[in-house]
């Protein structure tokens, strides 16, 4: 039996790693502007103020709060409410990533003092960086990158579209 589970324990926990990997891909620029459009000066520095360990309780905390919603969604999604559970797990996933990476940036370095945090981000970070070398990743990237033009064109289109029919409308006027 254990010859059965090791093998489907590791493909649940490469699932679950890049569905993490693919909602950060969404989530990091959120959190760019969340730095950029939300001062909120004293959390910040609060949060910076604290010691290693209660800096690791805090970055914990969305990790606790957020993770059951998975689950959540899928009930919901067994359940038949598969938009309902859609839009749950995209929700959380989301809020989670975020607040997980806005706490890391935060508090980083005082993570980094605690052995077994750095231990562990050690290994997730050789996980990504052999994630990232797969052609599987080089692909699925290279199929963003193209869409994400795609959309640039067509947006351009739009806007030079619109900008050309204002301009023959205030010259008919």
């Amino acid at each position: 039996m254990k010859r059965i589970l090791k093998p489907v324990t590791y493909v649940l926990a490469a699932i679950y790693f890049l569905v993490d990997a693919v909602f950060m891909a969404v989530a990091r620029p959120i959190s760019r502007w969340v730095e950029r459009h939300l001062e909120l000066k004293r959390l910040r520095a609060w949060i910076r103020s604290l010691p290693p360990y209660p800096s690791l309780a805090l970055f914990s905390v969305p990790v606790i709060i957020l993770e059951p919603i998975k689950p959540v969604a899928a009930y919901l999604a067994a359940t038949g409410q598969i938009l309902s559970g859609a839009v749950t797990f995209i929700i959380g996933e989301l809020l989670k990533l975020v607040l997980v990476e806005r706490l890391f940036h935060l508090t980083r370095d005082k993570l980094m003092r605690i052995p077994a945090f750095a231990w562990a981000y050690g290994k997730f970070a050789e996980a990504k960086a052999w994630l990232q070398a797969t052609e599987a990743w080089r692909a699925v990237r290279a199929l963003g990158r193209s869409a994400r033009d795609r959309v640039a064109q067509i947006r351009a289109r739009l806007v030079g579209g619109f900008s050309k029919l204002a301009i023959f409308r205030d010259s008919a006027r």
